[in-house]
């Protein structure tokens, strides 16, 4: 029996006086079997036998003792080991995180720097192109085509350049108490256009009597709306995009799930990475955001399979007190 409080060099103690005790126990237990038999011990005419047992019982003890310091040394090396183990994976995994860090660190530093100098002259050529158009002669539609596809274009850049000024610049988040249903009243009205497009099917399931989070709204609805983009982009038209919501152990889950065709599952440890992507035209910073955010509400997201096919995107967050 292990009392509280007990160390574990007295555990490992233990064994060897376990050990005695089971020597002098058997000793005992073998003289009475003998006399119980018959056999008796005698030395010139005396009763020899509390002799005998007292001699069968230090050697015993003596052996069991040894016995017990054998399981003791084998014991404390499994244990050394394992705590060896533990903390070589502890060193690997803060020596990744701290690498992780630095290139994140730089890339964050590239992006701003890349950013403020793409951003202005971006504004310059649209502005151009716009001057450009309104001196354009009525009904020539090549000329007007080509305005459109330059101004997309820009508007594209500059989505990008948003994008890398989001991931670069650090966070800073005021949370507070904020229902559940709020965020997806929100993130739903503000994504009507991307999921009114494919006539998709969406779908809620909050459950009843759901704590609210401890979040920054604005920040964990900006999530939201970039999964459920992601989900309308991925579900086939007509498809479903469903909102769920639970809660338990102080966390409240929110999950975004599509009926798309799911991220397959050798690409979901690197789908949260930075300039990562599997569209042709995406940017890979939306998802590496949208964890950034999370994190900093000491929350986390996970990929994983919708029930029936398609892709779960889950960020549990902790619920308000």
């Amino acid at each position: 029996m292990v009392r509280p409080g007990m160390t574990l060099r007295d555990r490992f103690q233990r064994a060897r006086w376990w050990g005695a005790a089971a020597g002098v126990v058997l000793a005992l237990v073998d003289t009475g079997t003998m006399a119980a038999l018959g056999v008796s011990f005698q030395m010139n005419g005396r009763d020899v036998t509390p002799l005998v047992a007292a001699c069968f019982g230090s050697s015993l003890a003596g052996f069991g003792f040894l016995v017990g310091l054998a399981v003791e040394g084998r014991r404390r090396d499994r244990c050394s080991a394992a705590i060896i183990r533990a903390q070589d994976e502890a060193i690997a995994t803060t020596r990744a995180r701290l690498a992780q860090s630095e290139k994140l660190a730089a890339l964050g530093q590239l992006a701003a720097a890349v950013a403020h100098e793409v951003r202005s002259p971006l504004a310059v050529i649209r502005s151009a192109a716009q001057g450009l158009a309104e001196a354009m002669p009525p009904g020539d539609e090549e000329a007007r085509r080509a305005y459109s596809f330059i101004t997309a274009e820009i508007d594209r850049l500059g989505s990008v350049v948003s994008s890398l000024l989001a991931f670069a610049r650090p966070l800073q988040i005021q949370p507070r108490s904020v229902p559940v249903h709020e965020l997806f009243d929100r993130a739903l009205l503000l994504a009507r256009d991307d999921l009114a497009g494919k006539a998709l099917t969406i779908r809620r399931d909050e459950a009843s009597a759901l704590p609210a989070v401890r979040a920054d709204g604005d920040l964990i609805c900006q999530v939201l709306l970039g999964l459920l983009a992601n989900a309308a982009e991925a579900a086939p038209s007509g498809g479903e995009v469903a909102l769920l919501a639970e809660a338990s152990g102080g966390v409240v889950e929110l999950a975004v799930a599509d009926s798309g065709p799911g991220v397959p599952a050798d690409l979901r440890g690197r789908i949260f990475e930075p300039f990562f992507t599997t569209r042709p035209r995406g940017t890979g910073l939306g998802l590496a955001v949208a964890r950034q955010i999370v994190e900093a509400h000491g929350g986390r997201i996970e990929v994983g399979e919708r029930a029936g096919g398609g892709a779960r995107f889950t960020v549990r967050l902790p619920a308000a007190a």
